[in-house]
């Protein structure tokens, strides 16, 4: 969905700003006009539909709010809103535009309608996973997520591990992925569009920032998994999922919902030992089998019969995961594809 956005004040220099930085970034999900007088913008709003409107105090008691689907005033901490209705959200003008982005796609998901249904999606989906820990599960995701950035491809990595390591390899100064759950919990917005406006990139990689607590994260559905995957799914060409090693409702979901599983492994006797009991002793193996990649990563050599698609990754020697990330990629650039 692309939203309508007229962005109305009298400092022309603010909003060209804005406006030339959401036409180069946001082009695609925004569609932004200025007005620079309030007679323009009251010509702008009779005749066009906006979904936003981001107004400055100069303009804001000339508007005619009813004319567009959620007003946003521009203040700043001079600013008295005393007088502002609870019809107008607030916007802090003195911020980076990208937190004004994802702020105003926060809001708006709040009140707009849900988008697409949750089982319609665009992406290929490769989940990653591994029934131990330490076996370098993310290190392989980040770095199959940089392998298709370098082909050029639109690359989306969600995290959904207990604990995120999303801050060892991304940058995570951005929204909370746990606006999306708070959005889960009170069953109401689009949750799409609120995944559009608070999504981050760093390394070419769009991604959310780890949840605010444990708990956030623990409370998640299958049926929020299955809604936040999709939702994720239709911004990008490749979606790679960093699963935790727990396996439950969560996990099958993702499984399902997958093109691709990618089952990571190494050397040691507890990865051989706990892949063993999981291919062996759960019946739902036999469902994804077919789709089925294991990764024996820090060199190492899967003994086990069932392994019949296997790509080898060599250890890398470094205390930077975002060096061994990239040292990972260039073998599968080089070699083996996931």
């Amino acid at each position: 969905m692309r939203i309508k956005l007229i962005i109305a004040t009298e400092d022309v220099m603010y909003s060209k700003l804005i406006s030339d930085n959401m036409s180069e970034f946001h082009s695609g999900s925004i569609d932004v006009s200025v007005s620079d007088s309030v007679k323009s913008m009251q010509e702008m709003l009779s005749k066009r539909n906006y979904d936003v409107a981001l107004v400055d105090t100069a303009f804001i008691n000339e508007m005619d709010i009813s004319a567009v689907n959620m007003p946003l005033l521009l203040w700043s901490e001079n600013d008295s809103c005393s007088d502002i209705t609870d019809d107008i959200g607030l916007i802090n003008r003195h911020q980076r535009i990208s937190s004004i982005v994802a702020e105003i796609f926060e809001q708006y998901a709040k009140v707009s309608k849900a988008g697409r249904s949750v089982e319609s999606g665009n992406a290929n989906i490769t989940a990653v996973w591994s029934p131990t820990g330490g076996v370098g599960k993310t290190s392989v995701a980040i770095a199959y997520a940089l392998s298709h950035v370098a082909t050029g491809k639109d690359v989306f990595y969600l995290n959904l591990e207990d604990f995120s390591s999303t801050p060892s390899h991304l940058n995570d100064n951005g929204k909370s992925v746990s606006s999306v759950f708070e959005m889960f919990e009170n069953h109401d917005g689009n949750v799409n569009m609120l995944v559009q406006g608070i999504s981050c990139k760093d390394r070419g990689i769009t991604y959310l920032c780890r949840p605010d607590n444990f708990d956030d994260m623990s409370i998640l559905t299958r049926e929020n998994v299955n809604e936040l995957i999709t939702a994720c799914a239709e911004l990008t060409d490749e979606l790679i999922i960093d699963l935790p090693c727990s396996y439950d409702a969560r996990t099958r979901k993702a499984f399902e919902l997958a093109n691709k599983v990618c089952i990571v492994t190494d050397r040691s006797a507890t990865s051989d030992t706990k892949l063993n009991q999981f291919v062996l002793q759960n019946n739902v193996f036999e469902s994804i089998e077919k789709k089925v990649t294991f990764i024996a990563n820090k060199d190492a050599t899967l003994k086990s019969t069932f392994a019949e698609v296997v790509i080898s990754l060599p250890f890398i020697q470094s205390i930077d995961e975002r060096v061994v990330c990239e040292k990972l990629a260039e073998h599968v650039l080089n070699g083996d594809a996931i």
